[in-house]
């Protein structure tokens, strides 16, 4: 009789593993990316409005920051851009886009003014 040869192939791990472990990789991004969309970032101020907030003697303590910031977030996930926040004693022009404070008025000087290339309004009191 003649003689067959086998030879052994060796193991390779089975293809659904792989494919559980894109989707487990998938599905952690997804949760990352989620995360980073829904994580509230931190208002910064530009040192233009940090100027502008000192020379008007305009003070906020964190608590407002926090708000503002709060709101700001808002409306970047409602899709503005660029917003007026009108406060008790500050209107203020922030990027919502990022997240930063671009100049400042106290509420006086703000009451006679026209504010261009806004796409929201916060009002806070």
């Amino acid at each position: 009789m003649n003689k067959i040869d086998i030879h052994r192939i060796p193991s390779q791990p089975p293809l659904i593993r792989q494919g559980q472990m894109q989707a487990q990789q998938l599905k952690q991004s997804f949760f990352e990316h989620l995360h980073q969309a829904t994580e509230t970032e931190k208002l910064k101020i530009s040192k233009h409005a940090s100027d502008r907030l000192q020379e008007r003697g305009i003070y906020m303590t964190d608590a407002e920051w926090a708000r503002i910031g709060e709101k700001v977030n808002e409306a970047k996930r409602k899709g503005i851009r660029d917003s007026l926040v009108l406060t008790d004693q500050a209107a203020l022009i922030v990027s919502a886009k990022n997240s930063t404070v671009i100049t400042a008025m106290n509420r006086m000087e703000a009451k006679d003014q026209l504010f261009t290339n806004i796409d929201g309004t916060i009002v806070l009191s």
